[in-house]
Formats: structure tokens, C-alpha cells, sequence
């Protein structure tokens, strides 16, 4: 089953999953984010919108996902808040965009659910300006980590829900234009990471 067919089918139960564990983690990533005004930020990998009730209002969104039963949610979301925003159908590892095109990139559990986050990650970087932040919440293991359980898991939903064996150094050693700012435990005895990276060339 590929994630789109899977993500179609949880599209109408994805808030009742994942709305209320991650809200608080969710708000306090964006509050990270400075000086938002006038700038083009991608939310890539959107889903059902449960970022936009706290996005900053002053700047202009644009929004990704690949299952268009995720995007028609968030669409509705939208509407409900003022915030200027596009929605696209497109893959995070493979954007529609140009090169050096965003200010800010939102990724929040997508690089834990993309068959190469590493390839995801790249593109993110791609398209984001020199000076450029990336802020990510997610799912990784530490390196080293032998967590055999998450592992054993990872066999069986990682084509149809999430990966659950996501290194995040990994992933970022694929991307040397990228430094990492800050990096803080959240949830799940720290399974769960706010990260902010910086472009740096």
C-alpha cells in the first residue's frame, strides 16, 4: 500500500490520532520562529492543517502534502483563519519548487514518515534561501539507539502510517549546507525533537 492510498484512508481519523498528544509541541515549534513578517514559508507535508491555527498571520504561506483527502481538510481549516495561504498536491522528496524560493520551512512528522528523509531533508534545503530556517518536529532514534521494539515496528507500518527507525544525524549528514541551531526533547523520553537547522551556504 503506498502512503498515499494509506494516508487517504486515514485522512478522516487523522486529528482524533494525532491532534491532542502533539498540539503543545506543534504551537511551541512555530513560536520558535522570528521575524515572520513579509516572508514565503512552505509548510511541507501539511496534512490536515493542525499547524495553521498557530501560524503568524504576516506572512505567506504555502502549504504541501501528497494525499489530496489530507489537503481538502486542511483546506476547510484554513478557511476558518486568517492566514494567506496555498495548498499543493507534491511529494516532499521531489518539491515543485525553484531553488532558494522560501524564507522558513515548517516540517513537522514528515521526515519520520517519507520513504528517504534524507532525499526530503535535501529538497527542503534546496528550496530554502541562504540564511534560511528549517523547523522540524518528529519522531527519531538517537544514534546508536538500540531500541529493538521501534525497530520491530518500523517492519510493519513504515508504507502505511510512519517510520519509527529515523536517525536524525543521519539524515542530516546528507545535507552539509544545513547547521543545526538547537535541538530539544519534547516527548516520548525525548523520542520526540523540536529542531531548528539553519542554511548556512
Amino acid at each position: 500500500m503506498s502512503l498515499r492510498h494509506s494516508y487517504t484512508l486515514l485522512a478522516p481519523f487523522y486529528d482524533s490520532i494525532v491532534a491532542r498528544p502533539l498540539n503543545s509541541a506543534r504551537k511551541k515549534s512555530i513560536q520558535n520562529i522570528k521575524g515572520s513578517t513579509g516572508k514565503q514559508i512552505l509548510i511541507n507535508g501539511i496534512g490536515t492543517g493542525l499547524d495553521i491555527p498557530y501560524l503568524p498571520v504576516d506572512a505567506q504561506y504555502t502549504g504541501t502534502d501528497i494525499t489530496p483527502a489530507m489537503l481538502n481538510i486542511a483546506q476547510h481549516r484554513a478557511s476558518d483563519h486568517a492566514v494567506n495561504i496555498n495548498l499543493v498536491c507534491a511529494d516532499s522528496q521531489a518539491l515543485p519548487f525553484n531553488n532558494d524560493q522560501f524564507d522558513i520551512v515548517i516540517m513537522h512528522l514528515i521526515l519520520a514518515v517519507v520513504p528517504r528523509p534524507e532525499i526530503a531533508l535535501q529538497e527542503a534545503s534546496r528550496i530554502l534561501k541562504a540564511g534560511g530556517h528549517i523547523y522540524i518536529l518528529d519522531k527519531f532514534l538517537k544514534p546508536g539507539e538500540f531500541a529493538p521494539m521501534r525497530k520491530f515496528l518500523n517492519l510493519f507500518i513504515r508504507h502505511i502510517a510512519t517510520r519509527t527507525d529515523v536517525v536524525f544525524e543521519q539524515t542530516l549528514s546528507h545535507c552539509p549546507s544545513l547547521a543545526t541551531i538547537s535541538d530539544e526533547p519534547v516527548l516520548a523520553n525525548g523520542w520526540f525533537r523540536l529542531i531548528e537547522l539553519k542554511k548556512i551556504s
